[in-house]
């Protein structure tokens, strides 16, 4: 493995990253060019990640341009974004003709290295990068591609094959590309980096009831794969136990109606609260005493190292790179769709202080010893760096 048109500015904001307009030094101008590449801005942990890696990257020594197929999420505040919007199908009319524009655009904009942060973006980049004659062209493995169609696995694994890299955010996800056939050689594994803040104190953004213990999952409500149906279930059989603990859902999305619908029939009332989408995690990881992720699938969950870097403990479905980060120190795991197990894990921890307070302390160990922004950062920059000396690039 190796270790204009549909521009999205808010007013008042500069360009965070690269250009060569005025103010611009000689040497800055010279900079190999990045253009990063996202499907959309919403609150999710690939988003997530883009904008890290789009502000932590060492501007005296790359130029930044950032891109997107959607124009929209909370994430767009602060950015200079291009839009590209392929027009409803990947495969359509408008969505070529998109990537022609985007080719021209990384052509003018003089791209060094076209890096593709998400599925998406990886069957929109990855070819008009090519075409453009870019000379690194990365593409990005987020997820365990297991919840893809045949057809959209088929059409991910030709455009890493066009690739200089894939940088994936797991050993689980790099395991799955080797297994389907990608050269080892091609893969890099770069983990998730988290922000200073994400390591802070931070006030707790709900009030907190003496005596009682909150349980809170953090994940957006639009896939069925997130299981909050079965959290809300074993929920249900810790009410039946625990009198003093009350549950969060921390997330929008289309299933949200549904949810909402589960946990009354559930006769959960007033013991679960659905916050809607949040921005402030720190303050409300700061109101949790457990973070619960039963999801199907995961590579690499935002959810779970930000709850470690808060010292909050979390009870996950063993899947994908979940092992990656919990064990029986810092955590627990449970079989993926087991209801019965996420309740005897949550209730164990419900009913233990010390435990929480043992995990937490563990947790938030082992996050600021491996998913800091200056670790994502340095390791990004020397594969960049690698990758450019390959093709034995110059300005």
């Amino acid at each position: 493995m190796i270790p204009t048109e549909d521009k999205v500015c808010p007013p008042g904001v500069t360009r965070n990253a690269g250009g060569t307009g005025a103010g611009k030094s000689l040497s800055e101008s010279a900079n190999p060019g990045v253009f990063l590449m996202v499907e959309s801005l919403k609150t999710g942990g690939s988003e997530r990640q883009f904008v890290a890696l789009s502000r932590c990257l060492d501007q005296n020594q790359f130029r930044v341009k950032l891109g997107c197929i959607q124009a929209r999420g909370a994430f767009l505040g602060g950015l200079d974004v291009e839009s590209f919007p392929l027009g409803g199908s990947l495969y359509g009319f408008r969505s070529w003709k998109t990537r022609m524009r985007l080719r021209r655009h990384l052509r003018d904009q003089r791209i060094a290295i076209a890096h593709a942060i998400d599925f998406y973006a990886n069957l929109t980049l990855v070819p008009s990068a090519r075409l453009a004659g870019v000379p690194v062209v990365i593409g990005s493995q987020r997820q365990l591609g297991d919840l893809l169609t045949p057809l959209q696995s088929r059409a991910q694994r030709m455009m890493f094959r066009w690739c200089d890299a894939v940088v994936c955010n797991s050993d689980a996800a790099a395991k799955r590309l080797i297994d389907d056939g990608l050269a080892q050689s091609k893969i890099a594994v770069i983990r998730n980096g988290l922000a200073p803040e994400a390591f802070e104190s931070a006030v707790s953004a709900l009030p907190r009831r003496p005596g009682w213990v909150r349980v809170g999952m953090i994940a957006r409500m639009n896939s069925a794969a997130k299981n909050h149906s079965l959290l809300l279930r074993a929920a249900a059989r810790i009410c039946g136990t625990a009198s003093q603990v009350e549950f969060v859902m921390i997330g929008d999305g289309p299933l949200r109606p549904q949810l909402e619908q589960d946990a009354a029939s559930l006769g959960l009332g007033d013991r679960v609260q659905f916050l809607g989408d949040r921005r402030d995690i720190t303050a409300i990881l700061a109101s949790l005493d457990v973070t619960a992720l039963p999801s199907g699938s995961e590579s690499l969950s935002n959810a779970v190292i930000e709850s470690m870097a808060a010292g909050v403990p979390v009870v996950a479905s063993r899947v994908g790179g979940n092992p990656e980060l919990l064990n029986d120190e810092r955590g627990m795991l449970v079989p993926a769709g087991d209801e019965s197990s996420l309740a005897e894990a949550l209730l164990r921890l419900v009913q233990s202080e010390s435990l929480r307070i043992q995990m937490g302390q563990n947790c938030r160990r082992f996050a600021q010893e491996n998913f800091t922004i200056e670790k994502m950062q340095r390791k990004h920059e020397a594969l960049y760096k690698e990758l450019l000396a390959r093709k034995h690039y110059s300005s």
